[in-house]
């Protein structure tokens, strides 16, 4: 939905499964209006739509792109903000490190995002801007040295270079401003804000550079600034959570190095706190959330310093002591405690009271695609849970 002068606040559809057109779209006629009329029946709904590739390339099939406008404008919804990070299926099958294939050193994945954004140019209100969310680059642990790390990321930026020169090219014939938000997350080829950074500086600016400079006729800063317009950050609050980042101060960071936000996605982790008299039932109830759909990288200080589980079966394995461990694990926002285990709310908490001082962006997407896989005590009908967890958010602000 849409508060005048404010945010959008909406969910993300990946938690509906579709792995094509038809499903996709059964299950958005099936679930938004329900949840519109509960907490925006007045007033217009925005969607943060995620379509797989194949369900994105059977929308620009017969008249599926005209029908779902049609049905938009109908139900008094819009779109403004896509999730492009799973490219296939993201429901009833293995997905964990699979979620970044195919990764940005590919053809596939530059044509799939090309396509989003082609399709939200057109479903976007007038006067609206819109945003696509991405993978970080690729998953680390493809990659065995530095040196083929570095590559992955040269050629990550190459692409993402053709899709901001993409951008910049409907903004200048058409008037729409679209921006690709690159979303860190623990393993990827991007996990903090400090490689987000050293990404900018040292990858999208330089190669942007020799790439755009006499491509488009502008000088170095206009390149620069073209950059940095079209190629934001998603800030998912779970993984930075697990990078063990304040808000204010990764927001900081962010606005030192005039990298912008494009969206922020409303998430939470879990926070596993230790103490000797309840640790076996600290270690039972976290096991409860060990399934085998999603990654769930777990994280913890050490030395200073963050070191990763690469998923949450590794730490249940391990026969170390932990004072605290942030599990990726998407919970529910409005769970600030789950028995003897944490959410890391507060961090939610920080983020909009950050936002309350500076709006550094208006696209606000709560993303709990995990309701399949949680455990039963939390599992509850769905549409309730998301109306629930979308009224939470509007009460903060």
């Amino acid at each position: 939905m849409y508060f005048k002068d404010s945010f959008h606040i909406t969910y993300c559809t990946n938690v509906h499964p579709g792995q094509d057109w038809k499903r996709t779209f059964e299950n958005i006629q099936k679930h938004v209006p329900k949840i519109k009329s509960e907490v925006a029946p007045k007033i217009p709904f925005g969607l943060g739509l995620r379509l797989s590739n194949k369900a994105s390339e059977e929308l620009n099939e017969e008249h599926h792109l005209a029908d779902f406008k049609t049905w938009l404008v109908e139900n008094n919804c819009y779109v403004f903000t896509m999730n492009g990070f799973p490219y296939g299926n993201f429901h009833d099958e293995a997905v964990k490190d699979q979620v970044h294939a195919p990764d940005w050193t590919t053809e596939d994945r530059l044509t799939y995002t090309i396509r989003l954004f082609d399709q939200l140019a057109l479903l976007l209100p007038q006067g609206m801007s819109g945003g696509v969310s991405t993978s970080p680059i690729s998953y680390k642990h493809w990659y065995t040295t530095d040196k083929d790390k570095k590559l992955a990321l040269l050629k990550g930026a190459e692409q993402m270079i053709a899709v901001a020169k993409h951008l910049y090219e409907i903004e200048q014939a058409t008037g729409v401003y679209l921006h690709l938000d690159i979303e860190p997350e623990p393993d990827g080829l991007l996990e903090n804000s400090n490689e987000v950074v050293s990404f900018f500086a040292n990858y999208l600016v330089p190669v942007g550079t020799v790439l755009l400079t006499d491509a488009l006729e502008l000088t170095p800063d206009e390149v620069t600034h073209l950059i940095k317009r079209h190629l934001t950050v998603c800030y998912d609050i779970c993984h930075f959570s697990l990078a063990y980042e304040a808000p204010r101060d990764t927001f900081t960071k962010f606005k030192s190095a005039d990298i912008l936000v494009g969206k922020i996605q409303v998430s939470a982790a879990l926070k596993i706190l230790f103490n000797s008299t309840i640790d076996d039932e600290v270690w039972q109830l976290l096991s409860k959330f060990n399934e085998p759909t999603y990654l769930h990288q777990v994280t913890h200080k050490k030395h200073l310093k963050v070191a990763t589980y690469n998923d949450l079966p590794a730490v249940l394995e391990s026969k170390e002591t932990f004072e605290e461990l942030r599990a990726h694990f998407h919970i529910p926002i409005f769970l600030e405690k789950f028995g003897v285990l944490y959410s890391t709310q507060d961090q939610i908490l920080k983020t909009i009271s950050f936002l309350k001082d500076e709006k550094i962006t208006t696209h606000l997407e709560i993303e709990t695609y995990t309701w399949d896989v949680l455990p039963v005590e939390l599992k509850e009908d769905l549409n309730k849970s998301i109306i629930r967890e979308i009224n939470w958010l509007k009460e903060q602000f």
